[in-house]
């Protein structure tokens, strides 16, 4: 019974975590690529770079001139 118990309360607390963390974006390049990053992108007005964080969690950059679209994904 205690097992079922805690399990339920890490799924809950999983759940929890997840929906608390902002959307991930997608950029679509002027040639093509798809790039997915976790969180929302930064850009640096200053240099004209677009920072984020890849799936793996490495910091990046990219030209802004570089990226067609940016779009929001759940």
């Amino acid at each position: 019974m205690m097992k079922i118990v805690a399990l339920m309360g890490a799924g809950i607390m999983a759940f929890t975590l997840t929906a608390c963390s902002g959307p991930n974006y997608v950029m679509h390049t002027n040639d093509g690529r798809s790039i997915v990053s976790a969180g929302k992108p930064k850009t640096d007005s200053e240099t004209g770079m677009i920072k984020y964080k890849d799936a793996n969690g490495n910091k990046q950059q990219i030209n802004r001139a570089d990226v067609k679209e940016m779009v929001a994904i759940e």
